[in-house]
This record gives C-alpha cells, sequence and structure tokens, in this order.
C-alpha cells in the first residue's frame, strides 16, 4: 500500500496519485493524526486479510498433498487437472456417478478415485463386473440369496449391495445390463432397498453407486436397449475419462511410471530406460487401448531389451495390429510406417542424417526432405 501526503490537496493531485497507484491520499492539517489513524486502521484491515488468504492457501495445499496420493492417477496434463477436479468436487456428495471412457482409460482407478478421496479408508469398496455375468448370476451377485432359493443355496449369501454398505459399489460396464435387470438396479438407486433371491425381505443399503461403461448410453437408450429413468438416476454427476490421445503431455510421465513399476516389481529390469526416440515414437502412437495398452507396450519393451537403453526396435517388435499399423486410413498407415523408419535410422545412426540415409538407401537430401515433412511437422 502506497500513501500520499500532501501539503495542499486538490482533485488534480488527487486523482494523479491514485491513478498512479497511490492506496489513499492524505492532506496536512489539524486532523492529520486522526486521518493517518483511520488510514492505518483500513491498512491493518487489509494486512490481515492477506493474512488470512495465506494461511488458507496453506491449508488447501496441505489437504491437497493428502488428497494427490488417493487419487493415484498419474499425469501432469490439462485434461487430467480437469479430471482430477471434477473427481474433488463429487467426492464427498453421497449421488450416483457414472464414470464413461474408452477401454483402457482407467475408469475403475476413477472410481476408486472418487471412493478414496470421499471418506475414510474404513469404507468398503466392492466391484462388479456386470458383463460377466448372465442376469440370474447377477441378481445372486449383487442381491444374494436365502438359503434354499435354487439348487445349491445351502447358505444364506449376502450380496454386493450389502457387502457395500456404508461405502461404494462400483458397477463396472453397466450397459451390458438386459431391460429387465436395469428395472431391478432402477428399484435400489431409487430407494435403496432390495430383496435377496428366494426372499422376502426388504433390505436397505446406503452404498454409493459408481457406474461405468464405454458404451453410447444414449444411443442406447434410442435403440431402445437402456432406460432413460434409470440413465438419469446414475447421471447426477458424469465423469469422462479422456483417451490417452488426449493427454499426449502424460505418455511420457505414464511410460516412465509404468516402467519404474516393472524394475520395481521385477529387479532384473532396474536401470533401464526409454530412449528418446522410443518416447517420440510413443508420442506418436494414438494408443486405441489407451493407457493399458500403454502399460502392456513398457513392460514387453523393457523384457525384449537386451540392453539398458529401451529404442523403437524394442517397441517395434510388436506386430503391426499390435503398435496400431492396421488402425486408421491409407495414408496415416504409410505415414506411421515411414516414421518408424527414420526414427529406426537416426536410432541406428546415433543422430547423424548422413548416416541414417546412408541406412535407408536415400540420399541425405531425400532424407532431410522426409524429416521435415513428417518428423519435424507440427
Amino acid at each position: 500500500p502506497i500513501v500520499v501526503v500532501d501539503e495542499q490537496g486538490d482533485v488534480k493531485s488527487v486523482a494523479e496519485a491514485i491513478d498512479q497507484g497511490a492506496t489513499d491520499y492524505l492532506v496536512v492539517g489539524e486532523q492529520l493524526e486522526q486521518r493517518v489513524q483511520t488510514c492505518l486502521g483500513k491498512l491493518r484491515g487489509l494486512f490481515e486479510m492477506f493474512a488470512r488468504n495465506r494461511k488458507l492457501n496453506v491449508e488447501n495445499e496441505q489437504l491437497r498433498e493428502v488428497a494427490e496420493p488417493r487419487l493415484k492417477l498419474v499425469g501432469r496434463s490439462k485434461k487430467l487437472d480437469e479430471l482430477k477436479h471434477r473427481i474433488r468436487r463429487v467426492a464427498n456428495i453421497p449421488r450416483p456417478v457414472l464414470v464413461v471412457g474408452e477401454r483402457g482409460t482407467g475408469k475403475e482407478l476413477v472410481a476408486r478415485a472418487i471412493h478414496d478421496v470421499g471418506g475414510d479408508d474404513e469404507r468398503p469398496i466392492v466391484t462388479v463386473n456386470c458383463a460377466a455375468f448372465s442376469d440370474a448370476l447377477l441378481e445372486s451377485e449383487l442381491f444374494g440369496h436365502e438359503k434354499g432359493a435354487f439348487t445349491g443355496a445351502d447358505a444364506i449369501r449376502r450380496g454386493k449391495f450389502e457387502l457395500a454398505d456404508e461405502g461404494t459399489l462400483f458397477l463396472d460396464e453397466i450397459g451390458h445390463m438386459s431391460l429387465s435387470f436395469q428395472q431391478k438396479i432402477l428399484r435400489v438407486v431409487e430407494y435403496g432397498s432390495f430383496t435377496r433371491v428366494g426372499g422376502s425381505a426388504e433390505l436397505e443399503t446406503s452404498a454409493r453407486i459408481i457406474a461405468a461403461t464405454n458404451a453410447d448410453l444414449k444411443k442406447r437408450m434410442r435403440k431402445g436397449e437402456f432406460l432413460r429413468d434409470l440413465y438419469d438416476r446414475l447421471t447426477f454427476e458424469i465423469v469422462r475419462v479422456p483417451p490417452l490421445r488426449e493427454r499426449k503431455d502424460d505418455i511420457k510421465v505414464l511410460a516412465q511410471h509404468f516402467l519404474d513399476q516393472f524394475a520395481a516389481e521385477i529387479p532384473a529390469f532396474q536401470g533401464k530406460v526409454l530412449s528418446k526416440s522410443a518416447i517420440d515414437f510413443l508420442l506418436d502412437y494414438r494408443f486405441p487401448g489407451n493407457v493399458r495398452e500403454l502399460k502392456n507396450i513398457i513392460e514387453r519393451a523393457a523384457y525384449r531389451d537386451v540392453t539398458n537403453e529401451i529404442t523403437p526396435e524394442d517397441i517395434g517388435m510388436l506386430s503391426n495390429e499390435e503398435i496400431g499399423f492396421e488402425s486408421g486410413n491409407f495414408t496415416e498407415k504409410v505415414d506411421a510406417y515411414q516414421k518408424r523408419l527414420l526414427r529406426d535410422a537416426l536410432e541406428k545412426g546415433k543422430g547423424n542424417g548422413a548416416e541414417a540415409a546412408r541406412i535407408l538407401g536415400i540420399s541425405y537430401h531425400q532424407f532431410r526432405y522426409y524429416k521435415k515433412q513428417l518428423l519435424d511437422a507440427k
């Protein structure tokens, strides 16, 4: 704060001082001491506000440091920051959440992050893959059954809704449920009550439901394959997990993370590093299998590498289908293959363009042209 004191003040002088950044303007006179006290009082309040803000910032940072490990989401991209922000916002609201995203994006990891951030570690989280069961088995799996409900039911069995009470029930691949079973889930979501198979007593559950799917539920609703009422009740919040191709800034971080994890699990692979050309190769790939595919690629590349540096050759030992040359149109496939050849040649030539051109059997002028068009293009 800047306070200007003048022998004689006028409107023009005050205006100029304020324009130059003055906080207050005092004129020398009989009441100067009183005016200084008033000014100090205002400044004191301002400094107290600064102190409160600093304290809040410190507390927020401390809370963030506590919450971050619970999120267990690796990366530093803007897309991932937005995802974390949405998780934090909805985590403490006891309402259903629908997590959507392509296969391999980490929908279950997001569901667990919502659960972990939303309360203490003692609360249970129970996962059910809805695509893995027929309707009859899924009903028993979720609701449980009474003794004698069917052949082989020799004892009472508690279902997942009971096991997840006061915690979270994660329903993975909910888009694969039949319409008749969707009706049964709808009743639990709406009223929080259910009946065991073969039973008559109404049981209550306080389990929070988080559902996930890679299916287009809106399209399925239009086809009459998914209940609109169920969709409405599951979507207090929709959390979209972005595909890896929208999180390019996370690829290098995730690749190193998976390499470190693999080395920690199997000490024989410790000390391996990713070469720059290998990272460039990964950055250029579209990852139809997303984060799960990246993890598998890194582990297999580390296994195949016979040195301590993973190169595109180690990654390129995958089949065309595995590394994505089978995806995309003709031009994309050709470009992807040409980029791979250029990077492999540069790697073998230790970054020397003339040597890379010799390896490829083309002129240096041709090599520079292709490199500019395919590798240097933004």
